[in-house]
């Protein structure tokens, strides 16, 4: 297939021209002399932190929920994206793990790119929304065994570097996936030597973690310091928009955007539940239930990134941060993620607002 006249984002720019492809992205040809029609051609999206949607979860262990996620992602033009499950005891993670293994994408659905595991390895004070009643210690044993449930598909972990056992964790735990820090209280020190360790991520930014002190810098300006990628909601609930704008200017292209989705997402406002705990919706703000306690966003990361550019940043960083950092992040830079010869044809189409016109999945069209 080839199509003709739209501005094509390759290479970090917009370029007018056309594009080749079948199941896979065959070339990209720019054209000076063609008129671009006013859509936008951008890699599809690719969300590495999303519970659930749709009131499925990935931590159900319910392969109909699986499938149901898959075609709300694509849906909205997310291609890819990981399972991520919340702080469980091992036997229901298991239950997960298998099948986020067994999972087969449906024909309009997305990716399953690899599992999430946000704890059980996080701390009592910073644990949000997690449940305090399956914290618990990091464990090298209980990431094999999962990853090995999984089929090998553990991508990412997250974990707080201030408990005990916590660096020989990492040190063995980056072998197998990417080691982000969060939900943690950890002073800048520590999180310092953690980076060193081998984690090279962290989760939501800002969000279950210190704030950033000028005298007390804390996890913040460690991962700053250490080159570490750092995620980002922008859901206007989880960050200030003028927080937004600074951490773009503080740690540019390492910026993820997430969804951090929960049941809620593409739900009406209501009762929910995360993790085995209520969770309250209310103007699309999800709270752990009788609390003021944000539990996660009711978004799609396509609407992320639109509500990052109404924010201030540039559409390309936008893209960029929901395309081809997490595919970096992840380790699957080399199969999607952004629109180069030999790359999987996932594949979205915008109008001038941002609005999603067409979305492909390994060449083919699922909406």
């Amino acid at each position: 297939m080839r199509i003709s006249g739209s501005r094509i984002f390759t290479d970090g720019r917009f370029i007018s021209g056309s594009i080749e492809f079948d199941q896979k992205i065959r070339s990209i040809l720019p054209g000076k002399d063609e008129k671009a029609d006013g859509a936008y051609i951008i890699p599809g999206l690719i969300d590495i932190h999303t519970h659930a949607a749709m009131g499925a979860d990935a931590s159900d262990g319910d392969p109909e929920g699986m499938l149901a996620m898959s075609r709300y992602y694509a849906a909205g033009g997310v291609t890819s994206w990981c399972p991520t499950t919340m702080t469980l005891k091992e036997p229901e993670l298991t239950k997960a793990m298998q099948v986020i293994r067994d999972f087969r994408r449906p024909e309009d659905g997305a990716k399953a790119a690899g599992v999430n595991l946000e704890g059980p390895f996080v701390s009592y004070e910073k644990r949000g929304a997690q449940n305090p009643d399956n914290i618990a210690l990091p464990d090298i044993g209980m990431l094999e065994r999962l990853n090995e449930a999984s089929g090998g598909l553990v991508r990412l972990i997250t974990l707080a570097p201030e408990l005990d056992g916590a660096m020989d964790f990492i040190r063995q735990a980056a072998r197998i996936c990417t080691v982000s820090l969060g939900h943690s209280a950890a002073d800048y020190e520590t999180a310092v030597k953690a980076y060193g360790a081998g984690a090279s991520h962290t989760t939501h930014l800002f969000n279950a973690m210190p704030s950033l002190h000028h005298r007390n810098p804390g996890l913040i300006a460690a991962a700053f310091d250490c080159s570490a990628s750092a995620e980002l909601i922008c859901d206007g609930f989880h960050v200030h928009p003028a927080m937004v704008r600074m951490a773009w200017q503080i740690f540019g292209e390492r910026i993820v955007l997430i969804s951090d989705s929960l049941r809620c997402a593409g739900m009406p406002d209501g009762e929910y539940s995360l993790g085995g705990q209520p969770v309250s919706m209310k103007d699309g703000k999800a709270t752990l239930s009788g609390t003021d306690t944000l539990a996660g966003s009711s978004i799609h990361l396509m609407e992320g990134l639109r509500r990052a550019v109404k924010f201030g940043i540039p559409l390309r960083d936008a893209v960029r941060a929901a395309t081809e950092r997490p595919a970096k992040v992840i380790g699957i830079e080399h199969e999607t993620g952004s629109i180069a010869p030999g790359k999987a044809a996932d594949l979205l189409f915008l109008d001038e607002q941002l609005n999603v016109l067409a979305v492909y999945v390994d060449g083919k069209r699922v909406r």
